[in-house]
């Protein structure tokens, strides 16, 4: 597990000095503080940090291949590389080192594209061929690892993390607000991908592959799809294999030469996780955060579970002032605006598990796969609706139209008047279109959500409704939040995140389930709640979800009103938002009219962004900002 920086100059650049791309390297020391690495030419820059899980003398990258043909920096984990080493034994490759990074150059020299669905794991890495004078590069199935890109007038930049790249290029050009990814933020809080809130900086996507020469373009191939095709079967049968096959999953996700732990909600997810855990390590510990306001704390939960399980839960509750004075920290580890509240007690978790731990496995995924999340089952529950004559529905519209907002049953009425397409856009929908108005102060009407939405739902035409959400989501909600939140906040520690559910032989059980094995019984994740009653306890499979829960609407009335109302009146002159309409939605918020905290929160997140990553305000000149406007110190 590390970070990386690469560069391919275009054929006609002669670089001299590499000096400037070390230090972009060295940026994010944080994701690798054990080891770093430098491999050079006139053709290419590698450049490594290093965090040692597995063969820390055979590891050291980058790392060559076949006489220095071949080169690689790889960010990740290949849970199945001895299974590949064999197999490439028995073909006449010989190894080295004992590390599956070589394992990958091997299978490339072996399989070229093709290596990608060889591999188990999570990873982003280039390979560079000193012989055919080719970078290729690949990001995992679901996301998990990130990969940067930028073109400029000297060449082709490569980082896994995005403010390697910005301080590499940020003498040769100016970066450019996106206005795209800044209209997606206002709808989803965070800037869906392959967008950054940089027009010259983009992402690899989730599955696909590439190639670049220096004299071309980057060639682009998508090598996995992922596709929800139910398979009719008994169900105890597939409930046995859902837990068989997660047993496997967590088996391998447990190699490693360094502590495991696993961070414990309490919900069934995590829950799941640490169960099967213990039966590799029984000693492994777990690891939750709470906060000290009631109904805001998994705490309890969790080592309820963890007595019940036998296994150790260490704990940590968050007060209102560390959570402000880490937030400039966390804002600037993760590289892009990211307004979703439970990274701060995710980086508070993963802080708290790196003083025992290098690698923690988590439950992220879980909830895409097997239709975790509540509101998938809107659409059975608008049946009631959608059933009606259509004389009847047409009458019950124009009757909804006329309620006053706020009055019970409107809202129904006007969900189940939409298709799923307009009424779905995610996980996460902040603002609509008619509010982005009246917060952006360049809003374009083409720029609406459905614009990024449609491609997904014009693929997945003959899905059920639960099913096309499970599809937005996957493409939406876990790569742009749920994974970049857990990725960086954890190696803003050092730590290792690794996620058994997002797991490829996992998703492909997964993606069989009919959605009446999923949403049973009215509620969700069904077929696993009954798979995991032999290993978990009751109580943990029918809690109400969580999800590191937050109290910033209640922080924002009280301890924090202070500060943002100071941040939001100062930055009137912000080039993008009208920060005077948030004030008002934050007033409305104090006097209790309307809970409007996560409007506000989302443009707090990105005027914070702003400052740290376009004006390159200092941390500690944040941090102290932020301290004395809300009153607080250090």
């Amino acid at each position: 597990m590390c970070g990386f920086f690469g560069f391919l100059p275009k054929k006609e650049i002669e670089i001299n000095d590499y000096s400037v791309f070390k230090e972009a390297t060295n940026i994010i020391h944080h994701r690798g503080p054990d080891d770093n690495g430098f491999y050079e030419n006139e053709q290419v820059f590698l450049g490594f940090r290093r965090l040692s899980i597995i063969d820390l003398e055979g590891g050291h990258q980058p790392l060559s291949y076949l006489n220095d043909r071949y080169w690689i920096i790889f960010n990740g984990e290949i849970y199945n590389y001895l299974e590949i080493k064999e197999e490439l034994t028995s073909k006449g490759h010989e190894f080295k080192t004992s590390s599956d990074t070589e394992v990958i150059l091997a299978a490339y020299h072996e399989y070229k594209e093709d290596v990608v669905n060889h591999l188990r794991g999570m990873y982003a890495f280039l390979i560079w061929d000193n012989l055919e004078e080719v970078l290729f590069g690949a990001r995992d199935h679901f996301g998990i690892k990130p990969l940067y890109y930028a073109h400029t007038s000297l060449g082709t930049f490569f980082a896994s993390e995005k403010k390697s790249i910005d301080y590499a290029i940020k003498d040769i050009q100016t970066l450019e607000m996106d206005k795209v990814a800044l209209h997606h933020y206002m709808t989803y809080q965070y800037p869906p991908e392959p967008y950054t809130m940089h027009v010259e900086v983009n992402k690899v996507l989730p599955g696909h592959y590439f190639k670049l020469k220096r004299s071309g373009n980057m060639e682009f191939e998508q090598y996995f799809k992922p596709k929800f095709e139910s398979v009719k079967t008994d169900f105890e049968e597939m409930k046995n294999e859902v837990l068989d096959t997660l047993r496997k999953s967590v088996q391998m996700h447990m190699r490693s030469d360094v502590p495991v732990g696993s961070f414990l909600s309490g919900g069934i997810d995590s829950s799941v996780i640490v169960a099967l855990a213990k039966e590799v390590n029984p000693n492994i510990k777990t690891f939750t955060v709470g906060f000290e306001r009631e109904g805001f704390s998994e705490i309890d939960l969790a080592k309820e579970t963890a007595e019940y399980i036998g296994v150790e839960n260490i704990h940590k509750v968050i007060t209102a002032q560390e959570f402000l004075e880490e937030l400039p920290k966390i804002v600037w580890q993760m590289d892009e605006p990211v307004a979703d509240p439970a990274a701060i007690p995710l980086y508070f978790v993963a802080k708290e598990a790196k003083k025992h731990v290098t690698v923690v496995l988590s439950g992220e995924g879980s909830d895409e796969l097997f239709g975790g999340y509540n509101i998938y089952r809107e659409p059975l529950d608008l049946q009631k609706f959608t059933n009606l004559p259509k004389p009847i529905q047409n009458g019950l519209k124009r009757i909804g139209k006329v309620i006053p907002q706020g009055v019970k049953g409107k809202s129904y009425i006007e969900r189940a008047s939409q298709s799923i397409e307009q009424r779905y856009v995610g996980n996460a929908k902040i603002y609509g279109e008619v509010e982005k108005q009246k917060v952006l102060k360049d809003y374009d009407g083409s720029l609406s959500y459905e614009t990024y939405t449609k491609p997904f739902y014009d693929e997945v035409r003959n899905y059920d409704e639960p099913t096309k959400m499970q599809y937005i989501d996957m493409h939406t909600w876990l790569r742009g939040d749920i994974l970049v939140k857990a990725d960086r906040m954890t190696m803003a520690n050092s730590l290792e995140l690794r996620v058994p559910f997002l797991d490829k032989e996992v998703f492909a059980l997964a993606s069989k389930i009919p959605t009446e094995y999923k949403l049973a019984n009215n509620t969700t994740k069904y077929i696993l709640r009954q798979a995991a009653k032999e290993i978990i306890p009751e109580d943990a499979m029918n809690r109400r979800k969580l999800g590191f829960p937050v109290p910033i609407r209640h922080w924002m009335k009280d301890e924090w009103y202070s500060w943002i109302k100071a941040l939001l009146q100062e930055e009137e002159a912000n080039p993008f938002v009208n920060t005077k309409y948030v004030l008002e939605l934050l007033n409305e918020h104090k006097e209790g009219k309307t809970d409007n905290s996560r409007k506000v929160w989302t443009v707090v997140i990105f005027l914070l962004w702003y400052a740290l990553h376009v004006r390159e305000t200092s941390l500690e000149e944040l941090q102290a900002k932020l301290l004395k406007k809300g009153n607080l110190t250090v």
